[in-house]
C-alpha cells in the first residue's frame, strides 16, 4: 500500500493527536480497612478480639467531576475490606464516606459505635492506600472475663 505524499502530512498529524491530545492521565485509588469483633466492648482493639470475615462495608465516594460512587466490600478471612478503582485523573475521588453495613455474625452483631461512618478527604497520589480505623461490633453478651469483677 502506497501512501501519497500529501497524506503523509496528515497521518503524522493524526498520530500526535492522538498520543499527546486524546489522552488522559489514568489514577488510582484503593481505600482499605478491617472490621473487628470488640469482644469485651471496649471500644479498642487488643488481644482478646478477632477480625469479622464477610463484614460487609459501604464506601461512597464523590469525585471532582461531581459523580457520587457508591461501593460494597465484603472482608475477607483477614477482617480487610478493600476498593480499589482506576479512573481518569479529573474524575478521581475527592472525598469520601465509609461505613459498616453488616458483620453477618449472629455472635457478634452489634455496631460498636451509634455513628460509625468515617468521612474523609482523598488527597492520595496515584496508586496510594487511604486507611481507614477499624470497625467494631460487639457480642451480644461479652464473656466473663471481660467484667471489672474478673481482673486481679
Amino acid at each position: 500500500m502506497e501512501l501519497s505524499r500529501n497524506t503523509m502530512p496528515c497521518l503524522i498529524l493524526l498520530l500526535f493527536l492522538v498520543v499527546f491530545c486524546g489522552s488522559s492521565q489514568a489514577w488510582t485509588g484503593e481505600i482499605r480497612g478491617r472490621v473487628v469483633c470488640d469482644v469485651c466492648a471496649d471500644s479498642s482493639v487488643g488481644p482478646e478480639d478477632h477480625v469479622l470475615e464477610g463484614a460487609e462495608v459501604a464506601v461512597l465516594c464523590i469525585t471532582k467531576s461531581g459523580e457520587v460512587i457508591n461501593y460494597q466490600a465484603f472482608t475477607n478471612s483477614k477482617g480487610i475490606y478493600s476498593v480499589a478503582e482506576t479512573m481518569p485523573e479529573s474524575d478521581r475521588w475527592e472525598s469520601c464516606l465509609a461505613r459498616p453495613i453488616s458483620s453477618f455474625s449472629e455472635h457478634c452483631s452489634i455496631r460498636g459505635e451509634k455513628h460509625s461512618g468515617v468521612k474523609f478527604s482523598y488527597k492520595l497520589p496515584s496508586g496510594q492506600t487511604h486507611k481507614v480505623r477499624p470497625f467494631l461490633y460487639k457480642p451480644t453478651s461479652a464473656p466473663v472475663y471481660c467484667s471489672p469483677a474478673a481482673e486481679f
